[in-house]
């Protein structure tokens, strides 16, 4: 992967990040369409709550960018460079009652396949751990969510075991992963992953 920067966003407030093939930038009003088809689909939509009407698409939309703009720690737009389509939403997310601070991904169906979770993730972890400077960060995934799991085990965090998440979703199953800031930099290192990460909002 080449190295990813920040600069200001043109479609949404805060920063853009930039990865070999993606931009990383927060909930802007364009993503709704793309985002209520992707939460329109039952297999995409299965561990995240189900499946949402526009209506409901639309408060969560709002919320994220609520996030943003009221703790600057929220969830990104994935956008593919190529067809500047939106592909998901990846990166810290910290909602109050949280079980942590979490990297958490979920991603469109015309993203499956193409390594864009991976990319993704790499630059959220960097982000949370270099910008925001937490020192621990979790995946909440439900333990039938394989495909999660790989990425998590990808990304060197080890399951911790199972998790209650905050009303209205104590019910629901969860296993928290996840590692410490300093098993990060170095599962990176062992990765190979060679991307660098923005500072204080400015790329390297």
């Amino acid at each position: 992967m080449s190295s990813i920067s920040a600069s200001p966003a043109s479609s949404a407030p805060g920063l853009m990040i930039e990865t070999e093939r993606l931009i990383l930038r927060p909930t802007a009003m364009s993503d709704f369409e793309r985002w209520s088809d992707f939460m329109s689909d039952e297999a995409s939509a299965r561990y995240i709550g189900g499946v949402q009407a526009p209506s409901q698409v639309w408060r969560s939309m709002m919320a994220m960018a609520g996030a943003w703009t009221l703790t600057g720690v929220a969830m990104f737009s994935v956008i593919e460079k190529s067809s500047g389509l939106w592909m998901g939403r990846i990166g810290p997310w910290r909602p109050h009652d949280w079980p942590g601070t979490e990297v958490g991904w979920s991603l469109h169906r015309d993203a499956v396949g193409k390594g864009y979770a991976l990319e993704a993730a790499v630059a959220s972890m960097d982000y949370a751990v270099e910008v925001l400077g937490w020192s621990d960060v979790i995946h909440c995934i439900d333990p039938a969510n394989a495909a999660s799991a790989r990425l998590a085990s990808r990304l060197g965090s080890t399951n911790r075991g199972p998790g209650r998440m905050p009303p209205p979703f104590e019910t629901a199953p969860v296993d928290i992963w996840g590692q410490s800031r300093e098993q990060w930099r170095e599962n990176r290192e062992r990765l190979g992953l060679t991307q660098a990460c923005p500072e204080n909002g400015a790329g390297t």
